[in-house]
């Protein structure tokens, strides 16, 4: 028997919703317009939906044809070399094996290299290849630290191509402004327009880039708008003034002392004290020269025979530096910057008196102390336990003041056993001072740290050295890597400064490893199975350093 479906009307274009409710429903709680209750229903319910499903879809209009994206822009810059193309597309094509706390092998890491490599290709001014982007915009995606040399290299087609690929929108975030330039400096009112209208990371940009190039104009631009901005706003617009901080700037800052957030008035004082002739330098020295002076202990003078006295021996006197913390934070020290809140563990006296002394002028100390040379004062002892205070204090006022006698002063001699003298109260704070000496200084100091103390607590300092390593460094780092195996220590406890050396040795020192290569004999105490992983991580230095001295001739660097 055949059963013929009831007719069927064709639903309206706003009927469909209607037949999906009644789907959702069930024919027995509701039917199909136009059909009874009964065993039919779900039939004409499916037939109702196909009518209506085909109406949709003849019924829709083509849509317009998508716009065509703009052309790739143009990279006027030279091309790669051939060899150096295919360096680089190895050492993106390389992959970070599966982290775990077994042995290396001898191979270079690729991956480590790709940083230097960039850096030489950015600075002979190389375009690279198109079809390697993808890869290069991905090993960017992966690696924070890696993008900015990345996409200096991969230059306009990376930001074409992030427009079109929401993976590597990065791009356009990491380069304010999505990679438009700046405006010419002439262009005042395209500069003014950007200013007031422009996004966060555009105005940024804007301020940092006019600011290298006329720091008054960068600073009176940021005035039309200061007053308006929101508080983190100012905070991070106050912080573009370090570059090309000058005298110039005070009047701004000094008004900005009074500013409503507090970190906005704490950053204004330290640029104000980083600025040794401002009023604000001024106020903090005579508050930090009350607190600290010169004060002539008498000490036991030699006693004669049966310890008397002589009648023409007269007590000697020990010249030591004596400290008279501030008992208050007044509110003149809050509105220069003093925190009067000191964090826990620390007591509010010596809190304040460390803000004082890292605020004044350095030159306040050979005046207030005799006349003293720097050298001269950190070698006064200090009376009541202060001097890991004040020492500390003087030496974020050299990092900040970018003083370095006073930072050869507190560093003392390399070679002394309290390893970096006595205002270096922790190897981030030696960093810090070795940050304000020249790159030859700088070297040679770490040389001789080294050479007297060993590698074990130097991995901070060389990290402050320039790359590659001047010749003694890298010698002093050999050197003691060699005495380390040699004396059969844990050859795991030197990977990290292995691995600094495969990126900063100089590649011509190569040739002096080559007598670490072998197996060398291993000690009675030494740790199983050493001799062998050192003769490996010396084989990968030296081939890692042969590789980095082609990677070099590949790019036609010197």
């Amino acid at each position: 028997m055949t059963r013929t479906s009831a007719p069927v009307d064709a639903p309206g274009a706003d009927a469909w919703e209607g037949l999906v409710t009644t789907a959702l429903l069930g024919t027995d709680r509701r039917t199909p317009p136009g059909t009874a209750p009964g065993p039919d229903a779900p039939l004409a319910l499916l037939d109702a939906a196909a009518v209506a499903a085909v109406r949709r879809r003849a019924g829709l209009r083509p849509a317009r044809a998508a716009e065509r994206p703009q052309a790739a822009p143009e990279d006027a810059r030279p091309a790669l070399p051939p060899a150096a193309a295919r360096r680089l597309a190895m050492l993106l094509a390389d992959r970070p094996g599966p982290s775990g706390g077994g042995r290396r092998g001898a191979a270079p890491d690729l991956t480590e290299l790709l940083p230097q490599w960039l850096a030489v290709a950015n600075a002979r001014g190389f375009a690279p290849p198109p079809q390697v982007l993808p890869a290069l915009l991905d090993a960017a995606r992966g690696r924070t630290d890696l993008r900015p040399a990345a996409l200096e290299f991969a230059g306009p087609r990376a930001l074409w191509l992030a427009r079109l690929n929401p993976d590597w929108r990065f791009a356009l975030r990491a380069t304010p402004g999505g990679g438009a330039a700046p405006p010419h400096l002439e262009d005042a009112d395209r500069i003014r327009q950007l200013w007031q209208e422009g996004l966060f990371a555009e105005r940024v940009a804007l301020l940092s880039a006019l600011r290298s190039r006329d720091p008054a104009a960068a600073r009176d631009l940021l005035a039309t708008t200061w007053a308006t901005e929101r508080a983190e706003d100012r905070l991070m617009f106050l912080d573009s003034l370090r570059e090309g901080l000058g005298p110039d700037d005070e009047p701004f800052l000094e008004q900005a002392l009074a500013d409503r957030s507090r970190n906005v008035r704490a950053t204004a004082a330290e640029l104000l004290s980083a600025l040794p002739g401002s009023a604000l330098a001024a106020r903090m020295a005579v508050r930090a020269e009350a607190c600290v002076a010169i004060d002539h202990m008498r000490s036991s003078p030699p006693r004669g025979t049966g310890g008397e006295k002589g009648p023409a021996e007269t007590p000697a006197t020990t010249p030591v530096i004596a400290v008279e913390a501030p008992h208050e934070c007044d509110p003149g020290m809050e509105r220069d910057g003093v925190v009067a809140k000191a964090p826990a563990g620390r007591g509010e006296r010596s809190w304040w008196l460390g803000q004082l002394v890292e605020a004044a002028p350095l030159g306040t100390w050979s005046r207030r102390l005799g006349g003293r040379t720097p050298r001269e004062i950190v070698a006064l002892p200090v009376a009541d336990g202060w001097q890991g205070e004040l020492h500390a204090a003087w030496c974020r006022a050299a990092v900040r003041q970018r003083d370095p006698a006073w930072s050869r002063a507190l560093l003392g001699d390399p070679s002394a056993p309290e390893a970096g003298g006595p205002g270096a109260v922790s190897l981030a704070e030696r960093a810090k001072l070795l940050g304000t000496l020249g790159a030859a200084e700088r070297a040679e100091w770490v040389a001789g740290f080294i050479a007297a103390h060993g590698l074990s607590e130097a991995f901070q300092l060389l990290g402050v050295c320039a790359v590659p390593w001047a010749a003694p460094l890298g010698r002093a780092v050999v050197d003691a890597l060699n005495i380390a195996r040699d004396a059969g220590s844990y050859p795991w406890s030197f990977s990290g400064v292995m691995g600094l050396a495969e990126r900063c040795l100089d590649p011509s020192e190569a040739s002096r490893l080559d007598a670490l290569l072998a197996v060398p004999d291993e000690p009675e105490n030494a740790s199983p199975g050493a001799g062998g992983y050192w003769a490996e991580a010396f084989q990968r230095l030296v081939t890692t350093l042969r590789l980095r001295a082609a990677m070099a001739e590949e790019l036609g660097a010197a």
